[in-house]
């Protein structure tokens, strides 16, 4: 079959690493899969999982006149051009429910991407939170494919950057740094509050040091991650949204353990108190509490490692996860009715065209809001300040007259 999978960047991302092990292994399981973004792709850029390369690359100008088999977006933008491309049928790869990316006072953007999940669109998830979420919210079903785990790279065995010492907490912090809902700065902060002995930062942002953080590792290639996470006792991951996190399914693997918040996904794998400690969102005096009795108490930190590497000989490989999404992607394409792109174009028109309405009737209140709220300042400052409305005048007409 020939696959096309629009991505919205190649560069290090959680989202992308999941893609492109599904696409590897497809290709080499001899489907013919053909990734598409807008901008042409440097191979330099995926440096961080070198296997990508393997794959076909092309932009939507080039593939324009191609026809696929199964054409699958993989972000909610890619489902807004995914018409770019013909092909007999078109599916989408959910990781998460997207819309909760976007702040609340966002409300068309966010109903925009809300609205990826009700177009005709054949749905694949990696959470089972998800695949209920589009069930009872949006009356769809989906394939359920649970992401993998490298057993080749993460594992007990390796190299470290340091030895893990008796009585000593190193503690791992995972995600970007300017990312609002990984929430990397606050996790931060809340360890330099903690006992720990030593805080390691892993982040995909271009960063060489980071206040508070003893070691910085940043863009490291996949092949690599896995002697990070050895070195360190516990991952502390307090992202506000996640679909299945790997990091620390990847760090149980690794005989660590892991700290989080109840974000969606987590109980997937993490038990609390079993392989894991879990708190409340925004329970930030727990978390210290918890980092702290890590540091304390070496019996409890050890068995929830051991427990999480139980967990991790449980876990399936990416091969099997693969093998799952070729068949759901087979049984999409033989069994179910096929979509067709002019029924897509429309859908997609009517959802966009309320977007705009929404965000010009924003734009406008904002508008309004905006000059009442500058009227009353100007009221304020005549009444209460005379003299220095006076002042501003003169620099007001003053100005005006140098334009003219």
């Amino acid at each position: 079959m020939k696959w096309a999978i629009l991505l919205g960047s190649p560069d290090i991302s959680g989202g992308s690493y999941v893609i492109f092990e599904h696409a590897i292994r497809a290709k080499k399981n001899g489907e013919e899969v053909t990734i598409i973004t807008e901008e042409k792709v440097n191979m330099e850029r995926l440096h961080w999982h070198p296997e990508a390369r393997i794959l076909n690359w092309r932009t939507y100008d080039e593939a324009m006149t191609d026809n696929y088999d199964i054409c699958i977006a993989t972000w909610w933008r890619t489902v807004y051009e995914i018409t770019r491309i013909t092909a007999s049928t078109y599916a989408y790869f959910v990781q998460s429910i997207e819309s909760r990316f976007y702040d609340l006072h966002e409300k068309p953007l966010r109903q925009l991407v809300e609205s990826t999940y009700h177009l005709p669109l054949h749905i694949i998830t990696e959470a089972t939170w998800i695949q209920m979420y589009l069930k009872t919210e949006c009356n769809k079903s989906a394939y359920l494919v649970k992401n993998g785990i490298r057993k080749d790279i993460y594992s007990t065995e390796g190299e470290r950057y340091a030895e893990r010492k008796q009585g000593k907490l190193r503690i791992l912090v995972e995600g970007p740094i300017d990312v609002g809902f990984k929430n990397v700065p606050k996790t931060i902060e809340l360890c330099r509050n903690s006992k720990a002995d030593e805080i390691w930062l892993l982040t995909s942002s271009p960063v060489d040091t980071y206040p508070g953080v003893d070691r910085v590792f940043s863009r490291v290639p996949i092949f690599e991650t896995a002697n990070i996470y050895r070195s360190c006792d516990v991952i502390i991951k307090l992202s506000y949204v996640e679909g299945m996190f790997g990091p620390p399914l990847e760090m149980f693997h690794c005989g660590g353990t892991s700290i989080t918040y109840n974000v969606t996904g987590h109980d997937e794998y993490i038990v609390s108190d079993y392989n894991g400690l879990v708190a409340q969102k925004d329970d930030d005096k727990r978390i210290i509490e918890y980092i702290n009795m890590l540091k304390e108490d070496s019996t409890k930190l050890n068995e929830l490692k051991v427990n999480a590497l139980k967990t991790a000989g449980d876990w399936h490989n990416w091969d099997e996860a693969a093998e799952q999404f070729v068949d759901a992607v087979h049984d999409i394409f033989n069994n179910k009715p096929h979509i067709e792109k002019e029924e897509l174009k429309k859908n997609h028109q009517f959802f966009f065209e309320w977007y705009v309405i929404a965000e010009d009737y924003k734009n406008v209140k904002l508008s309004a809001s905006r000059s009442i709220m500058f009227e009353k300042l100007k009221k304020h400052i005549r009444v209460r300040y005379p003299k220095f409305h006076q002042k501003l005048r003169k620099i007001k007409f003053s100005l005006i007259a140098r334009k003219g």
